[in-house]
């Protein structure tokens, strides 16, 4: 039974197999329309070989292609929320510079992330 606040729709297997379109009908889009995302997703690509070279330890290997995806997953949210402030107004408000510029740290955080887990984990196989 479903309550009126939820969407109408397909239910169990028929549910999931459709959110996984939905899903890849998202990630293209961002291929299409999202340069950043095509960056890194990029970067992703050149660096997966190297966090298996790197990595020392299934954790390492999760840490160091954790930190890779959780930077897709923010730039695919902050994605989102431009698209969504873009399709309100292309008019200045400050509410919708402020969301675009929270999105816009959330990525600078992911970026940040990586970077420290690459680097930590650099720094203990070469100099410990």
């Amino acid at each position: 039974m479903s309550s009126p606040i939820n969407k109408p729709g397909t239910r169990g297997l028929s549910h999931v197999i459709d959110a996984c379109g939905y899903s890849l009908r998202g990630l293209r889009a961002a291929l299409k329309y999202e340069e950043a995302f095509r960056l890194e997703l990029l970067a992703l690509l050149i660096m997966l070989p190297l966090a298996f070279w790197l990595g020392q330890s299934l954790l390492e290997y999760a840490l160091l292609i954790g930190a890779l995806l959780l930077v897709l997953i923010v730039e695919l949210i902050n994605s989102a929320i431009e698209a969504v402030v873009d399709r309100v107004g292309i008019e200045h408000h400050e509410l919708s510079g402020r969301a675009k510029d929270i999105g816009s740290a959330a990525v600078f955080l992911a970026l940040l992330n990586a970077t420290v887990i690459w680097g930590l984990i650099l720094v203990q196989r070469f100099w410990y």
